[in-house]
């Protein structure tokens, strides 16, 4: 199941309770205070990791808690501090805080760590209210309370090429010819219902390449304004450095009742959508193929030559179920990819995440204190 959506609320653990105690041995019986610290309660943690592709795990448990601190306890014994709560989000997913919905952060890379909630720090025990003056204190600390947050999590695939274009036009006959994918194929609009991602490798062993391929669900007019599956795939289309438009050629579209006459109008309309949604979209590299060439109208294959042509596009005219011209596209795909791939970032390693915080406590409060 794809889920690309979840809502989720977290809660830090508390911090465990400071001691009140008094040391009492028989050779020592006026010891002084002896109440131990509180563990500090675990952070949770978010990390992008490659072997997660969904949000699924989220949807169907949406409320995460890490582990209190444990209390103090007497003869000076500090609580045993939580262990932290890591939640594994895949690649290409973005945190909002669900409650201001801002952009908290960007998982762009894998083996990214980050602190979502704090936990608690733990409350002092009565030994370190004892002075001078005031040598059998009887004052401790509560646990402070872990952070508690609401977040909204949005997964946008990590793709290097998107083949877009309306329903049924070839697009999951196609993944499945350049990659290992096997999506669903049938011969009715709206087949696929999830984006469908494969690796396509180019050249001989040991010198090939690469690249990754997404079979975003059709688009149809009104995409951006929710009409057909809407925008809930049309984000995905954001991250691809490369987009790949599909347009039928063929006559096919007259037989199951949605006459589109015109392949270049099928071109515009799908442009168009993408400009609405993101302006940025359109001046992404580009490549025009024409599908379903095996039984092509003549017509509308010369008409979208031309088109491309004039734009200055790169064409290709293919047929995914006799192979005609699957050859020079995928090769094509993998220049205009390895020519426009965004450099990968190379993130300085961080401190490990389960490392325990040391205690800073402050001074003891004034109150604590007696006047002599």
């Amino acid at each position: 199941m794809f889920i690309d959506e979840a809502r989720i609320r977290i809660k830090a653990g508390d911090g465990g309770n400071g001691c009140m105690a008094f040391r009492r041995e028989k050779f020592v019986p006026r010891g002084g205070p002896s109440g131990g610290d509180g563990g500090h309660g675990g952070d949770i943690l978010m990390s992008s990791s490659l072997s997660h592709n969904t949000l699924v795990h989220f949807r169907f448990n949406p409320e995460h808690k890490s582990k209190r601190g444990e209390h103090g306890m007497g003869s000076n014994c500090s609580g045993e501090s939580a262990e932290h709560l890591t939640l594994k989000v895949p690649v290409g997913t973005l945190l909002y805080d669900d409650d201001t919905g801002e952009l908290i952060h960007d998982f762009a890379q894998p083996d990214e760590t980050i602190v979502v909630a704090r936990g608690g720090r733990g409350g002092r025990g009565n030994q370190h209210f004892a002075t001078s003056t005031h040598q059998a204190p009887r004052e401790h600390e509560l646990g402070r309370a872990g952070e508690q947050r609401n977040f909204r999590l949005e997964l946008r695939l990590l793709a290097d090429a998107g083949l877009v274009g309306y329903p049924n036009v070839g697009k999951s006959t196609l993944i499945s010819r350049l990659s290992a994918a096997k999506p669903k194929i049938a011969n009715y609009a709206f087949t696929t219902l999830e984006p469908n991602l494969g690796v396509v490798q180019v050249g001989e062993f040991p010198h090939t390449e690469s690249f990754t391929i997404a079979d975003l669900p059709g688009l149809i007019e009104g995409a951006h304004l929710g009409h057909g599956l809407g925008i809930q795939f049309l984000k995905h289309i954001e991250r691809t450095s490369v987009i790949v438009h599909l347009v039928d050629v063929s006559d096919s579209s007259a037989t199951e009742g949605t006459v589109r006459p015109d392949a270049v109008a099928d071109f515009k309309v799908i442009n168009e959508e993408l400009r609405s949604f993101d302006p940025t979209l359109v001046t992404r590299p580009t490549i025009v193929v024409a599908a379903k060439c095996d039984v092509a109208n003549p017509d509308k294959l010369k008409k979208l030559t031309a088109m491309a042509k004039r734009r200055k596009l790169p064409f290709f005219a293919i047929s995914a179920v006799t192979g005609e011209g699957i050859e020079p596209l995928k090769y094509a795909i993998a220049e205009a990819v390895a020519a426009h791939r965004p450099a990968r970032i190379e993130l300085e390693t961080p401190a490990p995440a389960t490392a325990k915080r040391k205690p800073n406590y402050p001074p003891p409060a004034p109150s604590a204190r007696r006047r002599g």
